[in-house]
C-alpha cells in the first residue's frame, strides 16, 4: 500500500473540523484521487479542551502550533488565521521543506510574495484555493482552467457577509445597522464586523486574483476599498426602480485606454443590472465573473465560507499535494500561473482616472428650476445622462432626484458632484455610486 500523505493541522476551529469530517466521510474517493490516504496525524489548537464536531482519536492534538511544524509530517495546513505567527510558522514549515496549505487571505494578500519566493527556495509546494471565495475553485479556474486566455476582467461578490446584509436590506427593507445586528446574530457577521462590510476583507481576495488573472505581484496596498455601510435603503429602492440591484462587488480589469500598462484594483458597493447572474445572487454566497478573451465570460457562484464548504478547497490542495510531491520542483504549477520571472509590473490606476457609469442621488428643495440646474452641471461637464428618476415631495418634504450618467472619467463626475453640492436647494451631501454595466 502506498505511504499516506501525513498532514499535520494548525487551527482545529471551524474549518478545521470541517477537513477532519470531510476526510472521514470521503475517505475513498479522496483516496482514490489521490492515488494514496490522506490523513491527519499532527493538530494543533489554542484550547484543548473545547468540544468539537470532530474525531481526534487518531490524532497527535497539542497546544503548540510549533510543535506540528516540527513533527513528522509532510505537508502543513495554516487554519489559524492573522498575521503572526501564521507567517513565521509558514516559513519555517517551508524552509523545512514541507508542503504548506493556507485558507489565510489576509496572510497572502500582504506577505504572499513573500511566501511564494520562499516556497520556490525549498522546492515545496504551497496551496492556498481555500483563501478565496470557500467553495468555488476561483484559483485553479484562473491558474489552469483559463490558462490559454488573456484575462481582461475579474469581478465578483467575495464577501458574504456584506452580500448578506446588502440582500437583507433589498428584502425587507431593513436600514443597515439592523440588517447586520441580525447578520451578527446569525453568525454570518463577527462582533467585530469591520474587515466585511469595510470591504477589507474583500480587498484580500480581489489581491490574490488580481495577481493570478493578470500576472503580477500581489499588490492588497493598491487596492482602492469602499465599504456598504453608507448604502441607505432609499438607495437599494431608487436602484431597483431604475432597474438595477446594489451589490458589494470587488473589480479587477486591465485599461485598455492607459498610455502604458495599468490595471484598476477597487472594491466598492456598485449597481448592478437586475437581469445579470451577480445581481441575482443573493445571501452569503459568492460569485465570481471572470472575462478571457477566448472564452468570454464565465460566472462561478457557490459558497463563499462555512466549514465543509472551504474545507472542500483545502482538501483538493492536499490531493494536489499527494499527486505532486516528490516530483520536480521545476514542474510544480507556479504560485500565480505565471513562471516568476515572467511576472509583470503594470501600474494600478488611482480611482480619479476610472471610467464608470455613476448613480447620484440628491435630495432637494421642492422649487422650480430645480432639474434645469442639475441636468446644466452635468452638460456643462459633458456627462450625458442615462435615466433619471424624480421623487414628488410629501407634504413638508423634500424631493429626491435619483441620476444614472454615462460612462465618465471619475474626476468629472467628481467635479459635476461638488458643483451640485453648491447649489443652495441641494439639503445634503450628493450620494455617488458606481454603475457597472458589463460590456465584455
Amino acid at each position: 500500500m502506498t505511504a499516506p500523505l501525513r498532514v499535520g493541522l494548525l487551527g482545529v476551529g471551524t474549518v478545521g473540523q470541517g477537513v477532519l469530517r470531510v476526510l472521514a466521510r470521503n475517505r475513498q474517493e479522496i483516496e482514490r484521487r489521490a492515488g494514496r490516504p490522506v490523513v491527519v496525524t499532527h493538530a494543533a489548537a489554542r484550547d484543548a479542551d473545547k468540544p468539537r464536531d470532530c474525531d481526534l482519536s487518531a490524532v497527535r492534538f497539542s497546544t503548540d502550533a510549533q510543535a506540528v511544524v516540527e513533527a513528522d509530517c509532510d505537508v502543513v495546513v495554516e487554519l489559524i488565521g492573522g498575521i503572526e505567527p501564521a507567517r513565521r510558522l509558514v516559513l519555517d514549515a517551508l524552509a523545512r521543506g514541507r508542503a504548506v496549505v493556507c485558507a489565510n487571505k489576509a496572510l497572502i494578500a500582504q506577505h504572499g510574495n513573500e511566501i511564494f519566493a520562499a516556497a520556490r527556495k525549498a522546492g515545496a509546494l504551497f496551496g492556498f484555493e481555500a483563501a478565496v471565495a470557500g467553495g468555488i475553485p476561483i484559483i485553479k479556474v484562473l491558474r489552469e482552467g483559463l490558462a490559454a486566455n488573456r484575462i481582461d476582467q475579474v469581478t465578483g461578490i467575495i464577501n458574504g457577509t456584506s452580500n448578506y446584509i446588502l440582500t437583507q436590506m433589498a428584502a425587507r427593507g431593513q436600514a443597515f445597522a439592523e440588517a447586520l445586528a441580525e447578520a451578527q446574530r446569525l453568525g454570518y457577521a463577527e462582533a467585530d464586523p469591520r474587515f466585511d462590510v469595510e470591504g477589507i476583507d474583500a480587498a484580500h481576495k480581489l489581491a490574490i486574483l488580481a495577481a493570478i488573472a493578470f500576472g503580477m505581484p500581489l499588490r492588497f496596498d493598491a487596492v482602492a476599498t469602499e465599504g456598504i455601510s453608507g448604502v441607505a435603503p432609499q438607495d437599494i429602492q431608487l436602484a431597483r426602480e431604475l432597474g438595477y440591484r446594489i451589490k458589494p462587488l470587488a473589480l479587477a480589469k486591465r485599461i485598455a485606454r492607459a498610455p502604458e500598462a495599468a490595471v484598476e484594483l477597487r472594491v466598492h458597493p456598485t449597481l448592478v443590472p437586475a437581469e445579470h447572474l451577480l445581481a441575482k445572487t443573493d445571501g452569503a454566497l459568492n460569485a465570481v465573473r471572470v472575462h478571457g478573451d477566448a472564452v468570454g465570460q464565465t460566472v462561478y457562484v457557490g459558497r463563499g465560507a462555512g466549514a465543509e464548504a472551504t474545507a472542500s478547497a483545502v482538501i483538493a490542495d492536499l490531493i494536489d499535494v499527494a499527486r505532486w510531491q516528490g516530483a520536480d520542483p521545476r514542474h510544480h504549477v507556479p504560485a500565480l500561473g505565471f513562471h516568476p520571472q515572467a511576472l509583470q509590473h503594470p501600474r494600478v490606476a488611482s480611482l480619479d482616472e476610472i471610467e464608470s457609469a455613476y448613480y447620484l442621488r440628491l435630495r432637494v428643495a421642492d422649487t422650480p428650476g430645480v432639474l434645469r440646474a442639475i441636468t446644466s452641471i452635468l452638460a456643462e461637464l459633458e456627462i450625458s445622462v442615462e435615466a433619471i428618476l424624480q421623487k414628488e415631495p410629501r407634504e413638508h418634504e423634500d424631493a429626491t432626484l435619483a441620476i444614472i450618467t454615462s460612462v465618465v472619467n471619475e474626476r468629472r463626475c467628481d467635479q459635476a458632484r461638488s458643483k451640485m453640492q453648491s447649489l443652495p436647494f441641494v439639503r445634503e451631501p450628493v450620494t455617488r455610486l458606481r454603475v457597472e454595466h458589463f460590456d465584455v
